[in-house]
């Protein structure tokens, strides 16, 4: 079967078939005469255990290793239980980091008044360990493409150039702060 045949077969997109290729999960496909791509059972069966393994998470270096220990006839379950175990015990603390930003974002979004004035509690406790406060004057003003040099002026006031955190990641997102002289 050609690739998109392969794909439908498995599940997954033909993109993801090549990617797979590229990095050695699969094996690279036979050619045919004309130089089309020809996968069989094997190769479907191989793409449908990668996509079940990628639905559990794993990561492709563990699928590799899910792979070779799947062709390996001289395994015990032992081993493949410990990959396993590990993927396990990964997921778990990712739940908990998870599960501790969940609580964290609960109790900023409890303490906001959301209503029509500046003040903002959630934006307060996110600089709260900045090196200066932001100015609360400032406006943010998007280069009309990107790479694009900033006016030295908007509306007629001088850009200065600071050093803060929050300039920081300002300029590394491509939007050019320019702040108000009061």
């Amino acid at each position: 079967m050609n690739i998109g045949d392969a794909a439908k077969a498995a599940g997954v997109s033909a993109k993801m078939i090549r990617h797979y290729e590229q990095t050695g999960l699969l094996p690279e496909a036979e050619r045919s005469e004309a130089g089309y791509r020809k996968y069989g059972e094997r190769e479907v069966s191989v793409l449908r255990f990668i996509r079940q393994s990628r639905r559990l998470g794993f990561s492709m270096p563990q699928i590799a290793e899910l792979i070779g220990q799947w062709g390996d006839t001289h395994r015990t379950s032992r081993q493949v239980k410990a990959i396993a175990e590990r993927h396990l015990a990964d997921l778990e603390e990712k739940l908990r980091e998870i599960v501790e930003m969940k609580s964290a974002l609960e109790q900023l979004v409890s303490v906001c008044a959301g209503d029509d004035h500046a003040h903002c509690s959630i934006l307060e406790n996110l600089a709260a360990d900045s090196p200066s406060a932001p100015n609360h004057s400032a406006s943010f003003v998007k280069p009309k493409r990107r790479g694009a040099k900033a006016s030295t002026a908007h509306s007629g006031v001088a850009e200065k150039q600071t050093t803060s955190h929050l300039d920081l990641m300002t300029w590394m997102r491509g939007v050019h702060v320019h702040r108000g002289a009061h």
